[in-house]
């Protein structure tokens, strides 16, 4: 790519101080000089924009009150729009974008409905519309390893994956010995509960990523432990796969001792490779002579992550998640600087609204076996 394209100019739509999710998007845009914050509508709260202003140093950030002047002063001055709103409002937010003719990046969940999804997909296929979904856990370098590793056949045909996100967060006390205070949208359950829309799209989104087949149909149970009790926070689901693969898949707000235990176990007739997101650096494999060993950055006959830009620092010192959310930036940047030339991108790391609209069917279709205690087949 031309590097004189670059930085590409970014809006902030949400995000501000009291986000959770915010800063993370200002660190990891910013990290390898391919875009430069020019904007921000952080809050409806003017307080919270002027604090963010202030706590962030942001003295060259234009600053806006209410988003829809923003987009309307910004037009033509911008490359894209960042939308990390709570997730009920998304829809709002990147219809108006795109209406505008604003290329659109969106923290994940898209919405909060298949309803809404579709009304977006309409909107984006009409207008031939650049959106991108951030599933920032595709940007670590292991997990791009994994993928090219099972593209290549190196793990054989694969037969079942067991990918599990638990955390402690709806079961944990404060340091204070208080429960969490945890934000008004996140205690509201739809036909999908929130936690799916938190955890659960994250990871669809790598088992897509890894393998490319599609959910067929699906067995799930929904439970309540924590503090909160009208509100689901454990989820577990068997989930039938093209190409005859079986996956187990397990997220939840209320396993105590995991701040965040993403893990994902893939077994193949050749090989099989196990990555946990608390030891990112490393990927397991087994094989069915019986060998087991680690692949690293160092490691021989890697193919991915000998890349250097998956080598800020040599291999030894740990990249972790701020770093994988930067590598899915310069990736979402290439694939702007594409479509802007062509009218249209392509790239293995970057999903948009075929992706999130999927991801959202197999959740109403968890919603559907819950209620009827049946295997459910997606539509």
């Amino acid at each position: 790519m031309n590097r004189s394209l670059y930085p590409l100019k970014l809006a902030f739509i949400g995000g501000g101080i009291n986000s959770v999710v915010g800063y993370t998007h200002l660190i990891a845009s910013h990290m390898d000089k391919k875009w430069i914050l020019k904007a921000g509508s952080f809050s409806k709260e003017k307080n919270i924009n002027l604090e963010t202003v202030e706590k962030w140093n942001l003295k060259d950030v234009k600053v806006y009150d209410d988003w829809r002047e923003m987009l309307k002063q910004e037009k033509g001055k911008l490359d894209a729009v960042v939308i990390i709103t709570p997730t009920p409002d998304h829809p709002e937010f990147i219809l108006k974008a795109i209406e505008l003719g604003y290329p659109v990046i969106c923290e994940k969940a898209l919405a909060s409905s298949v309803e809404k999804a579709k009304e977006i997909k309409k909107n984006v296929d009409s207008k031939k519309a650049f959106l991108v979904v951030t599933y920032n856990y595709l940007g670590y370098p292991m997990l791009r390893e994994l993928k090219d590793m099972i593209v290549r056949g190196d793990l054989g045909k694969i037969n079942h994956i067991y990918i599990e996100m638990p955390q402690e967060g709806f079961s944990r006390l404060t340091l204070n010995g208080t429960i969490p205070n945890v934000q008004t949208w996140r205690l509201k359950d739809e036909f999908i509960p929130t936690i799916s829309l938190d955890l659960g799209v994250h990871l669809h989104a790598i088992v897509y990523f890894l393998t490319g087949e599609k959910p067929l149909e699906v067995v799930a149970d929904y439970t309540t432990y924590g503090w909160f009790k009208n509100i689901v926070d454990n989820v577990i689901a068997i989930i039938k796969y093209s190409n005859d693969i079986r996956c187990l898949m397990w997220y939840s707000k209320s396993a105590l001792g995991h701040r965040n235990g993403l893990r994902i176990r893939i077994y193949g007739d050749k090989k099989s490779a196990e990555w946990y997101q608390m030891n990112p650096e490393e990927l397991t494999l087994s094989t069915v002579t019986g060998e087991r060993f680690v692949v690293d950055r160092a490691s021989c006959g890697t193919k991915i992550t000998t890349e250097q830009r998956y080598n800020r620092f040599k291999a030894g010192h740990p990249a972790g998640f701020i770093e994988a959310f930067a590598n899915l930036y310069v990736d979402i940047a290439d694939c702007l600087l594409q479509y802007k030339q062509k009218g249209t991108y392509y790239s293995p790391y970057v999903f948009g609204i075929d992706v999130a609209l999927e991801g959202l069917k197999l959740f109403e279709a968890f919603s559907v076996s819950v209620e009827s205690r049946n295997w459910v087949r997606l539509s």
